[in-house]
């Protein structure tokens, strides 16, 4: 009998679609691993529940509950069937004990984000916050469904300032000066990026 199989019996689950494995807030107390399917993550701000990640298959999630048990920061919900392995902490710690390709598996993701989290450090300690949410607003522009679209300014704004930890009121001037300098345009709550190259450019120069 296979690894994958002996740690699916012990700690498995199989869980349907549209099924919340967690809210935003709610005390915490384990962490997921996905076997398979797609699990989203979403955040809720002014009344409305935005998208943060989709996480398929070799992908884990909820991690900080068993690390420093905080509440949850966002809401897990399943996008099709999933199968899961589900740890609290005593249990996570009796896995990466016995597995060690998947414990390194973990550790290079936690190392990759950790290395994206200075890159922004980096980015705003040298270019400061006009620079690096140029940088948050090319990405975003990049990851967008519509391509060169953001359908909702409102939400943008609310969700780079949380990102970035940076003010709403602080983002909306860069987005502003951004605007006039034909960077982007704005239509209603719509927002479209006219000039990529330009907008690359300002991430690395203001």
């Amino acid at each position: 009998m296979g690894t994958d199989t002996l740690l699916f019996e012990k700690f498995g689950h199989d869980i349907g679609p549209g099924e919340v494995l967690f809210k935003e807030g709610e005390a915490g107390d384990k962490m997921f691993i996905i076997q398979d399917g797609k699990i989203k993550i979403t955040k809720r701000i002014k009344g409305k529940d935005h998208l943060l990640a989709i996480l398929g298959k070799g992908e884990f999630f909820g991690e900080m509950a068993i690390v420093n048990r905080i509440k949850r920061t966002a809401t897990a919900t399943t996008m099709s069937p999933v199968r899961l392995l589900e740890f609290d902490r005593d249990g996570f710690v009796q896995m990466i004990e016995k597995n060690a390709g998947i414990a390194l598996s973990m550790i290079d993701r936690l190392c990759r984000r950790l290395a994206s989290a200075v890159e922004k450090l980096k980015h705003f300690m040298t270019k400061g916050e006009d620079g690096l949410v140029a940088l948050n607003l090319y990405y975003a522009f990049k990851g967008s469904s519509r391509g060169k679209t953001i359908d909702d300014y409102e939400a943008l704004l609310d969700e780079t300032a949380l990102h970035l930890s940076i003010p709403r009121d602080r983002i909306e001037a860069i987005v502003d000066t951004l605007l006039e300098a034909g960077v982007m345009g704005r239509k209603g709550n719509s927002l479209t990026l006219e000039d990529e190259e330009k907008l690359f450019e300002l991430t690395e120069k203001l």
